[in-house]
């Protein structure tokens, strides 16, 4: 491995393994990440830390499931998306590493209030957004504190310019850049030159081809940004990594219908099925990995900020409570290796550990499966959360309302499913499993009181 490689780290918002197009038979154009998969090494069970995009941001970030640093929704005005004061990122610790660092595009780990701006968390750089989302031409982009409105152009490529930007003005330092495009999030506005061919060829809803359109428009920005380091000599000597933070959005009817294929796991964002959680990762480090391999281990969010520490040279301070573990010997083909358990749990507003929740125990999964009362937003917060996004300015503080009232049925029985065999969870063997589902009920149950308890303590 060489010595203090550049670093970075594309994310996708809200893309799965078959939004690929070696993935779903070429329904959608993506040349780029396609040549990534061959060429790179291509994790098969990669898993993010959660089914939404803020608290699995957060548990990226900091190498610590999401509910103890804090984040457990994603309505930035109401604070729920904010990554506690406390937690130390992978940008503050590569940069006490001698790096320079930047993040282009989405943030979404704190907004309304300045202590929880990406240039306070560690990035010397940023060019984006605090919240969720952002419309793709009627964007609002802060630069350092500075905003600036949509001037015409598409924000996608608004974020690859300013990528490749950065990595010109580093070309020599070492320096981890976070790309987060926002794509294909909604909403789905999508150049009409990328948009027309999927709209024609009348194979999918005028939604999906938007979707896919966005995708092909971000796939066409990492090309440049892979260009870019070609262009400066750093191309051997940078890890670049591709992966999303959940899985698709699932839902709506008629043209506003984003259901589509992913390579036959079920669920889709919000739920902790396989299709939530399980996510694409794709990697090259040309003078450090081999690549044109898979790599079949379990691997977590949680577990890049060690990785990525270990290559750049340097280690996690030693009390920094990390539930990752350094994964580089598993990228380098040492089997055996990873942790066998791993868990996730989301709901709206205040987390419950019997609601949409999940275990993996080596190839066994236990479900609990979601309460459809704990999932809802409020009319008042979905309004608040759209016009934070096209006025952020008029939002300087967090709502204070109590959480909307709710009543909490009977939870439904817990689920497991043998992955290894049923990696599309159609089998449910908890009736001839008994004894195990009891076992991993409880370590589910445990586990989500020990990072209760660390949420609770947070005192931002």
């Amino acid at each position: 491995m060489l010595t203090r490689p550049n670093i970075i780290l594309i994310l996708a918002d809200d893309m799965g393994y078959g939004d690929f197009g070696c993935f779903n038979y070429g329904a959608s154009r993506t040349p780029t990440l396609d040549h990534l998969v061959s060429e790179g090494v291509c994790l098969t069970q990669h898993y993010s830390a959660s089914p939404v995009c803020a608290p699995a941001r957060a548990s990226l970030m900091t190498g610590r499931y999401p509910h103890r640093t804090g984040v457990i929704d994603t309505l930035e005005t109401r604070g729920l998306d904010r990554l506690a004061l406390r937690e130390l990122t992978m940008a503050e610790l590569l940069k006490r590493a001698g790096y320079a660092t930047g993040l282009v595009g989405k943030w979404h780990n704190g907004a309304c209030d300045p202590r929880y701006h990406p240039n306070r968390r560690g990035f010397d750089e940023f060019a984006g957004f605090s919240g969720g989302w952002q419309p793709y031409y009627q964007w609002n982009l802060d630069r350092n504190g500075s905003f600036s409105r949509g001037d015409g152009r598409y924000l996608t490529d608004v974020f690859t310019k300013e990528a490749t930007e950065f990595i010109r003005r580093h070309r020599s330092d070492a320096f981890f850049l976070y790309l987060a495009y926002n794509a294909p999030h909604f909403p789905f506005e999508a150049p009409e030159a990328d948009a027309a061919p999927y709209k024609a060829s009348g194979s999918f809803t005028p939604a999906v081809s938007q979707i896919y359109a966005m995708i092909e428009c971000m796939d066409r920005g990492i090309a440049r940004v892979l260009d870019a380091l070609d262009e400066s000599g750093l191309a051997d000597n940078t890890i670049v990594m591709f992966s999303s933070d959940n899985g698709p959005q699932f839902g709506g009817v008629g043209e506003m219908c984003t259901d589509r294929f992913n390579c036959g796991f079920a669920g889709a964002k919000t739920l902790v099925y396989e299709g939530g959680i399980r996510l694409p990762m794709v990697m090259r480090l040309p003078a450090g990995l081999d690549g044109g391999r898979q790599v079949h281990d379990m691997i977590h969010f949680t577990d890049w900020l060690p990785t990525l520490l270990a290559i750049a040279g340097t280690e996690p301070p030693h009390d920094l409570k990390l539930d990752g573990i350094n994964v580089l010997p598993a990228l380098q083909g040492e089997r055996g290796r990873v942790p066998t358990e791993r868990f996730w749990q989301w709901n709206r507003y205040t987390p419950d550990g019997e609601c949409n929740a999940a275990m993996r125990d080596g190839r066994w999964k236990l479900v609990r499966p979601a309460i459809r009362e704990l999932m809802q937003v409020s009319n008042e917060d979905l309004a608040m959360d759209i016009q934070s996004k096209y006025n952020p300015e008029n939002f300087h503080d967090i709502s204070h309302a109590p959480e909307p009232e709710r009543v909490k049925p009977a939870p439904p029985p817990a689920q497991l499913f043998d992955i290894v065999n049923d990696p599309f969870e159609r089998n449910d063997l908890a009736a001839k499993e008994p004894g195990r589902v009891s076992k991993m009920t409880n370590a589910l149950a445990s586990w989500f009181e020990d990072v209760e308890q660390d949420r609770l303590a947070i005192h931002d």
